[in-house]
């Protein structure tokens, strides 16, 4: 029986230069393959024509590269773009291209499902199947700059994980694709225009900044009452706003880094003056912004936007009290692209 072909990608360029030595070639052919698989994005070996045909057939016949395939690609009437991806297994996740006027955003997806439970969340009613590789992080990446520089004439400028899955419960894997994304030896793109959302792990929050990350960090909130925040965040029993609290305050005075808290404002849950005056409180805590996001219905009805009025008051309090605040309104609602819609109803 033929012994298994291993993923190229996993390699280090170091282990690609080693391989190459091991077969009686020479080192630099390593960094020739590395660069047509990175900062190229070669789907197969067939593309790496600097290579001969020999050399060619050989990785052919020990790697494979499991690269992402777009199965389908919808375009909302505002411009954004939802890609269905289907995985090397056949899994599937997605991932959007938001434009505005002056950049363009991709939202990516770390995980095949997700482990959290937030009940106003579509993605999280898919059971976590697994983690995503560096490499398929990346190829989100890759597709949706293709995207923009194909619909709206300019470079992908910014990414945010706010896709499915938690990432920072795939710590490991979503750091090395960062790490790839803003190499020169791969997408070169600035940290500062990456930002990694989550719904509020204390220990990978203090280990992201032990770790000195240079992208930004965003905190998926939506309550600053215990209770409440049980209520719609059940795993919030485990992880309560105290220890939160705890993490954040490390993660300032490690990284002196603002926090953007991330909020939806629901009809009956949290629309009353002490949410208000809790969130008011907590902002008091680190240096931070709010981004108030507009709340896409996931078919049930159990959550409803809030009255604009209690929008309005959350913002007026913020600014009150010298709170940068930020209202989204949301984008790609047409085609289940918006914050909190995605759930592979394509391939489910």
């Amino acid at each position: 029986m033929k012994p298994e072909k291993k993923d190229i990608r996993a390699l280090t360029k170091e282990q690609l230069r080693d391989f190459f030595v091991s077969q009686g070639d020479k080192a630099f052919r390593g960094n020739q393959v590395y660069e047509w698989l990175w900062s190229k994005s070669a789907h197969s070996f067939e593309e790496m024509t600097n290579i001969s045909k020999e050399t060619r057939q050989m990785l052919e016949d020990n790697f494979v590269i499991n690269h992402i395939k777009v199965d389908t690609m919808q375009r909302s009437n505002d411009g954004t773009i939802k890609n269905a991806v289907t995985l090397h297994d056949g899994l599937t996740v997605e991932s959007v291209l938001i434009p505005t006027f002056s950049r363009t955003t991709a939202c990516v997806s770390s995980q095949v499902g997700c482990s959290l439970d937030c009940k106003f969340c579509a993605t999280a009613r898919l059971k976590r199947m697994r983690n995503l590789n560096p490499d398929e992080i990346y190829d989100q990446v890759v597709a949706i700059d293709q995207e923009s520089r194909l619909y709206n004439q300019m470079p992908l400028s910014n990414i945010v994980f706010m896709g499915m899955g938690e990432p920072l419960m795939n710590y490991n894997n979503v750091l090395k694709a960062i790490e790839k994304i803003t190499s020169p030896e791969g997408l070169g793109m600035s940290p500062k225009r990456i930002t990694v959302s989550t719904s509020g792990i204390p220990k990978m929050i203090k280990k992201l900044a032990d770790d000195e990350v240079k992208f930004n960090l965003a905190l998926s909130l939506h309550s600053a009452i215990d209770e409440v925040r049980t209520q719609i965040m059940p795993f919030n029993e485990t992880f309560p706003l105290s220890e939160l609290k705890e993490s954040l305050v490390y993660w300032y005075e490690k990284t002196k880094k603002k926090v953007t808290y991330e909020y939806l404002i629901w009809k009956g849950i949290n629309d009353r003056k002490e949410d208000i005056d809790a969130l008011v409180h907590f902002c008091k805590l680190i240096p931070c912004k709010v981004n108030i996001i507009e709340y896409n219905p996931i078919d049930d009805g159990e959550f409803q936007q809030a009255a604009g009025e209690v929008t309005e008051a959350y913002q007026k309090a913020l600014e009150r009290n010298h709170i940068t605040v930020t209202v989204r309104r949301s984008r790609g609602k047409d085609i289940d692209a918006a914050c909190g819609q995605l759930a592979n109803k394509s391939s489910q």
